[in-house]
């Protein structure tokens, strides 16, 4: 008879790490506070299988919007009414394992969510994202909502015009039209956890990695947790040094149209064509 494998444990999986450090970080950083902000992770079917039987389902919940595209995808994903300041303690009932069902109808739990809770109401958004972000960039990975103090406090105060937030987040800091030369995109305020909102989200996600939610928080992509992280971190400080400013009368000197152009040649990046003049 064959052996059987034994499988690794879970608790040391680097993806899990991974999920609820930066689930703790944003919290921490005072982004989610009580039961805010969500995460999802794509993981490659040999890591969970490290760790799993993915045979074994724990049970299978429906979804209210088909994701044909992701059938058989395996995700790390935070769960509904989680606070991420819990997130090292207890990361069993904070996260859950899962894998898209036949025709992305469904989706089945295999690991966590133990208390009996369900994945993150923003989860279609995230998968309608992710899709949209796979047809881009087959690196991609994660989809990460947060509700950053500064971006929101700037989608009060500024124009909500995505070349001028753009410019101006690039203005704010020199490594901006670095981190994120695709600029930011936004979308009208809705209400969150909708069809509508994440239809819109996906859509600006085909052209860019950060999609802002206005009043609300802000939607970053990327190819690993550390990746989306700081392109979020990066915007968020940009927006920090704008709301210190305060009245924008105040400036007396900042990064010019050519010199951002010159930024974006020196570190070898395109910027979103229409937003600097050089």
């Amino acid at each position: 008879m064959p052996t059987k494998v034994q499988k690794k444990n879970l608790e040391d999986a680097p993806f899990l790490k991974e999920m609820y450090n930066a689930a703790f970080n944003m919290w921490r950083l005072g982004w989610d506070e009580r039961n805010g902000g969500n995460i999802s992770y794509l993981l490659k079917e040999e890591e969970v299988k490290e760790y799993l039987d993915a045979s074994k389902v724990v049970r299978t919940i429906p979804i209210p919007t088909s994701v044909e595209e992701l059938e058989g995808k395996f995700f790390i994903v935070t769960g509904s009414g989680k606070y991420f300041k819990n997130a090292k303690e207890d990361p069993c009932n904070t996260f859950g394992i899962i894998k898209v069902g036949e025709r992305g109808q469904s989706i089945d739990l295999l690991w966590g969510l133990e208390d009996g809770t369900l994945p993150t109401s923003e989860l279609p958004a995230h998968f309608k994202s992710h899709t949209e972000r796979l047809k881009v960039d087959s690196e991609h990975r994660v989809i990460m909502h947060n509700h950053a103090t500064n971006i929101i406090a700037m989608t009060f105060t500024h124009e909500l015009d995505e070349a001028m937030f753009t410019k101006t987040l690039w203005q704010m800091c020199t490594e901006c039209i670095v981190v994120f030369p695709d600029g930011i995109g936004i979308v009208p305020w809705m209400i969150p956890g909708t069809a509508e909102i994440g239809l819109q989200t996906a859509q600006k996600m085909k052209e860019h990695r950060l999609v802002i939610w206005p009043h609300h928080g802000i939607f970053g992509a990327g190819t690993t947790i550390d990746e989306t992280f700081g392109l979020i971190e990066t915007a968020e400080k940009a927006s920090q040094i704008y709301t210190a400013i305060g009245d924008p009368a105040r400036i007396k000197q900042t990064i010019t149209d050519r010199e951002l152009a010159d930024l974006a040649k020196a570190f070898h990046v395109t910027p979103r064509p229409g937003i600097i003049i050089a």
